[in-house]
């Protein structure tokens, strides 16, 4: 019996769309094209019914991929991966997180995914949380503090499991015993990078994490690129926390902005070149974010809106307006007369007189012979009014 012939399970799509993560690479839009168009079934049967190339391959490169395909053996990779907790997530099912299909013919071929929660229902109310790997203990104290803030409110962090802002933002949201999402760029069942094997065990204990890479399979660098989409993707916005110019980071942030979807950044130091791509975003079309409360005013439902930011309130912020204006109108260091003060107050000489005892009741101004002049308490309030600088 032919490898294709053997195709005769129940679920026949589910091996086959199985098979083909072992041969098409995430991304892969010419691979996405030959699935919209023959279906997954069709397409392993021209892999591997010795049938010339596909459209939009020459003859070395399908050579590649029918090679691959006669190694993969999709019965086993569903066996080591429900051995190790995981399972496969193909679109059109339940679980299926709907807006990926905006990627188009770069859609997964599906997700392996480990953890308990539903995918599905996680990612209508996400977030994603990206940013540099190296990055400054102020990148890492606003990854976390933010991510934190996102898991009270009952948003859920994605990120890519990562060092730096990534491992930042999963442990703040776990911190807070909330929900995460660690997008790998590799399979879920050997978590990369190793110094996070604690952490994305963790994450999977108490989130999700998932994958378009079958069981064992390791990451490269155009597969860490071609992750980010997946982010950008399955949340509602992202929000980028330190990235040079040249971050993967900022692949997220774009593929977001053509998706239709939020893009945010946390501004950093002008002279700090790893905020000089979250800058960069800002001077175009991005959003500044300094609070979780902020982001959910833009990726959240009406009437989710941060608060109102003021400056502390001043005592003499509660004097009625007209003794605002009295105490405004006397010099900072030298005594003036009623008729002075009335003048620049903009009010007669009884109310101004009214004013000062008034105020002086109040600890503001004192009497020297026939002048009034501001005391030691309102000379240290008006220096620390920015209002009058």
């Amino acid at each position: 019996m032919s490898p294709v012939d053997s195709f005769d399970e129940p679920d026949d799509d589910l091996f086959a769309r199985v098979l083909l993560t072992r041969v098409i690479e995430p991304g892969d839009e010419t691979g996405g094209r030959w699935v919209r168009e023959l279906g997954v079934r069709g397409v392993v049967r021209r892999l591997r019914g010795a049938m010339g190339p596909l459209p939009g391959v020459g003859r070395k490169r399908w050579d590649g991929l029918v090679a691959r395909a006669e190694r993969a053996v999709p019965r086993d990779d569903l066996a080591v991966a429900r051995e190790a907790g995981v399972r496969f997530v193909a679109p059109g099912t339940a679980e299926w997180p709907r807006q990926l299909d905006d990627l188009g013919d770069a859609r997964p071929l599906g997700l392996w995914v480990r953890g308990r929660a539903d995918l599905r229902m996680w990612a209508l109310r996400s977030v994603a949380v990206v940013g540099a790997r190296a990055c400054t203990e102020y990148g890492a104290h606003m990854a976390a503090t933010l991510s934190a803030g996102l898991a009270e409110r009952g948003w859920v962090v994605v990120s890519g499991g990562a060092y730096g802002v990534d491992g930042a933002a999963h442990r703040g949201a776990l911190g807070a015993n909330g929900a995460t999402i660690a997008v790998l760029a590799c399979g879920v069942d050997r978590p990369y990078p190793r110094g996070h094997t604690a952490l994305i065990d963790r994450i999977a204990d108490q989130g999700l994490v998932l994958g378009e890479l079958p069981p064992g399979d390791h990451p490269t660098p155009s597969r860490f690129i071609l992750r980010n989409r997946v982010i950008a993707a399955l949340t509602r916005g992202t929000v980028v926390v330190e990235a040079a110019h040249r971050s993967g980071s900022l692949v997220t942030a774009r593929a977001a902005r053509r998706l239709g979807r939020h893009t945010m950044g946390v501004p950093g130091p002008a002279t700090s070149g790893l905020s000089a791509g979250v800058h960069e975003l800002l001077r175009q079309d991005a959003v500044l974010v300094t609070d979780a409360a902020e982001v959910v005013e833009l990726v959240g439902g009406i009437g989710e809106l941060a608060p109102e930011r003021r400056g502390p309130v001043l005592p003499r912020d509660l004097l009625e307006a007209g003794a605002r204006q009295v105490l405004a109108a006397l010099p900072a260091r030298v005594s003036a007369s009623v008729a002075e003060i009335a003048r620049g107050a903009q009010t007669s000489r009884d109310d101004a007189v009214a004013r000062l005892y008034e105020l002086r009741a109040l600890g503001y101004v004192e009497r020297h012979d026939d002048g009034w002049k501001l005391t030691r308490q309102a000379m240290i309030s008006v220096r620390g009014d920015p209002s009058v600088r």
